[in-house]
């Protein structure tokens, strides 16, 4: 098969973070007999600094035209005095509604090798296997009206959370499809008690579920969700939110299983899959090669699975992770004080060869 991918490194430890995945990509497509074609395209601040545009049209076009787009990182506060239309984020909300992707899937698994990295006793976050299945294209983040108005001292800044019927439901139908592939439940999070719109996503929630019966749907308020993911992680199976919600609660869920570097993500729905680790640009730790690769490695096997339904090449990856980690190896971000750490291509190699290993059995 060919695989046609769109590679934005973007800012930060996007560019050092896309080329471990990439690495492992090359030695399963290898492995496996199957060719790429990869293209590199600037999105974010760099693109910004190269075109005065944190989505240039060939950037656009590019990733329009390929079969997948994987996105290192974009932001940093060096672009903080930038008008909001051009800052490195306004590019990715734009990429996101112009590939269509509404389906935001976030998966927070605590490796067995990585209980003692997780600021929660063992006993709380052993088996912890969620995905957060998260609304991306509505919500307050692109909702209408939203403006800042008045003279300084007295300005008035407004955003607003809108949802249509349509836009809930086929982000629920996702979460139950994706349940029943799973353990079949469902939580779907909301603040009922307080906003119109959340009333109205239960609403359409509850009637989805009717065409899922070997389903369990519960609701819960965003507030209460927050506290049980740290008293209670294993007891969720899939997540169903809105954009704000679920944007917040996969960080949390981050801390919860180790690190944030360990979560990738899939956005799905539309013409071109986007996928990309859950972590941010961390400017601060850019060019240090010590920032953890392993989100966008992940990225990469939910990419194979997702963009192209190559099941055991997807596997392949996750098992690598799963050996690397059990073998010990850490970056900063997951080590215990005193254990050694590698760098991230260090990491990047480690899974490189351990896909080389085990792949031909999951072949």
């Amino acid at each position: 098969m060919l695989l046609k991918l769109t590679i934005l490194p973007g800012d930060g430890i996007g560019p050092e973070v896309t080329d471990e995945a990439v690495r492992v990509l090359e030695s399963v497509t290898d492995i496996f007999g199957h060719q790429l074609e990869v293209a590199r395209k600037p999105v974010g601040g760099a693109a910004l600094a190269a075109s005065n545009d944190p989505l240039p049209d060939d950037t656009l076009l590019c990733c329009l035209a390929s079969q997948a787009v994987l996105l290192g990182a974009v932001g940093g506060p060096a672009f903080d005095h930038v008008p909001a239309a051009k800052r490195p984020e306004a590019g990715l909300l734009r990429l996101r509604r112009e590939l269509g992707v509404f389906a935001n899937l976030r998966p927070a698994v605590c490796f067995p090798a990585l209980v003692d990295a997780s600021p929660l006793r063992a006993e709380i976050v052993h088996r912890t296997d969620i995905v957060i299945v998260r609304e991306l294209l509505g919500g307050i983040y692109f909702g209408q009206p939203r403006s800042t108005e008045g003279p300084a001292g007295y300005r008035v800044a407004i955003d607003t959370m809108r949802y249509a019927e349509d836009e809930i439901e086929r982000i629920a139908r996702v979460a139950f499809e994706l349940a029943r592939r799973r353990r079949r439940k469902v939580t779907s999070v909301d603040k009922a008690n307080v906003l119109d719109s959340s009333r109205l996503w239960r609403e359409v929630v509850n009637r989805v579920a009717g065409s899922y019966p070997d389903v369990k749907l519960s609701h819960t308020y965003v507030d209460s969700a927050a506290m049980a993911l740290v008293a209670r992680p294993a007891e969720f199976d899939v997540m169903l939110t809105e954009n704000m919600f679920g944007d917040i609660l996969s960080d949390q869920a981050g801390g919860v299983v180790g690190s944030l570097g360990m979560l990738a993500s899939a956005s799905i729905g539309g013409k071109v899959g986007l996928y990309e680790p859950v972590h941010g640009s961390a400017p601060d730790i850019a060019g240090r090669g010590i920032a953890n690769p392993l989100g966008g490695i992940l990225s990469i096997a939910l990419l194979l699975r997702h963009s192209f339904r190559l099941e055991a090449e997807a596997r392949s990856i996750e098992s690598a992770v799963n050996a690397v980690l059990n073998e010990g190896c850490r970056t900063a971000d997951l080590a215990r004080y005193g254990q050694p750490t590698l760098t991230t291509s260090e990491m990047g190699k480690k899974v490189s060869q351990a896909v080389k290993q085990h792949a031909p059995a999951v072949a």
